[in-house]
Order: structure tokens, then sequence, then C-alpha cells
């Protein structure tokens, strides 16, 4: 396993997990992708997400094997997209009734996991993709609109302080401004800092207990 390369694509969150075929990574992998949807606030879809992946990795390994593969986790809004790419050409199927318990028992566990799901070619190889629907709920639609302001806030300065940085930190930090970007901005107009930190707290509480 290698670090995630994570940002943004057209406001959708997104992360490569390169990993190579090999059984020793499948645990690694999981364990990864668990890592990244948890940091992204999307704990209610870890657990799908991570039998997904297992099965997804483990036919890598089975039928291509000791070569170079990625997962791509993608958050598009109301759904999370899993792509799993290879270097081979050839195509997996679940339709042949004898192939199930050689080939097929993973592909037919994601199909009944997930909306969608399918298989593509691509320059290199292919890519097997799923997609899970998601339920955003207000928890989910306040990160997803926290990570557009970050990005944008972001973009305004310190991008030479945070090269060589990965895309999570960098976000981490840029957080830690902006909240206290805003404590100034609070005492500024003549507020109580602490009074405001207390204010959102609560509204916080409010909603992690409504969930």
């Amino acid at each position: 396993m290698v670090l995630p390369i994570s940002g943004t694509t057209d406001g959708r969150l997104r992360c490569v997990l390169p990993f190579k075929a090999a059984p020793v990574e499948v645990g690694l992998l999981r364990n990864a992708a668990a890592s990244q949807l948890t940091r992204w606030g999307m704990s209610a879809a870890v657990d799908e997400a991570e039998v997904i992946v297992t099965e997804l990795a483990t036919n890598v390994v089975k039928h291509v094997g000791d070569g170079a593969a990625a997962l791509v986790l993608e958050w598009r809004r109301d759904r999370l997209r899993l792509e799993v790419h290879d270097r081979s050409p050839v195509l997996p199927s679940v339709r042949k009734a004898e192939c199930y318990d050689e080939c097929g028992r993973g592909l037919h566990l994601v199909a009944s996991l997930t909306a969608d799901w399918g298989v593509m070619l691509t320059a290199v190889g292919k890519a097997v993709w799923c997609e899970v629907p998601l339920s955003l709920g207000v928890a989910g639609c306040r990160v997803e609109r926290a990570v557009g302001v970050l990005e944008a806030y972001q973009s305004t300065g310190g991008a030479l302080e945070r090269q060589g940085r990965s895309w999570g930190t960098s976000l981490e930090e840029s957080a830690v401004e902006l909240i206290a970007g805003l404590l100034h901005w609070t005492a500024a107009r003549g507020h109580d800092p602490d009074d405001f930190l207390d204010r959102a707290q609560t509204c916080y509480e409010a909603e992690a207990d409504a969930a």
C-alpha cells in the first residue's frame, strides 16, 4: 500500500488508493478505505464499503495476481462510487452458473449490496465499479458543504506552505485557520468568541444526537 491520493473533482470528493494484487494487501486496502470514508464523515457507509472492497480486491488477487492495481473512492453527493482498476483486459462475468464458485461469488455479493455495478475497459486494463446509495441527512449535507468552503478558503492562500502535505492534512489545517478567522471576526464585531463556540457546539451536539 502507498499513501492515498485525495482531492476534489467537480465538487466530488475523490481518493485513489494504489495497491499490489497480493493477499496481504486486501486487509490493508480495506482498512485504508474505511479510514478515508471516516475522514470524509461517512462512517455509516464503512461496513458496506469494507465488504465490497474485500470482494473486489480478492477477485483481482485471484484472477490477475501480483500486479499493480488501484481502488478509487468517489463521493458523488447521494452515492458512493467504488472502482477497482487492474491491468487485465479480461472481463469478469456472473451470468454463467458454472462460473459462480470460481469467479462470480464476489460479484454476486457486490451486486446485492449496491444500486448498480459494471465493468469497463480502460487504457491499461479494466475497472470494476459499483455505486452505493447514501442517505446524507443533515450531517452529511453539512460535511459536503464544509468541504466546499474549505476548498475555497484553501485556494485564497497558504498554497506554498502546504506543498508536499496530503490533501487531508492540508484540509484539516485549513479548518483550524478558518475557525480561528471566524473567531477574530466575531471579536471584531464586539461579540464573545467563546459564546459562538458554545453555540456551535450545542448545534453540533443536537444534530449528532438526532442522526
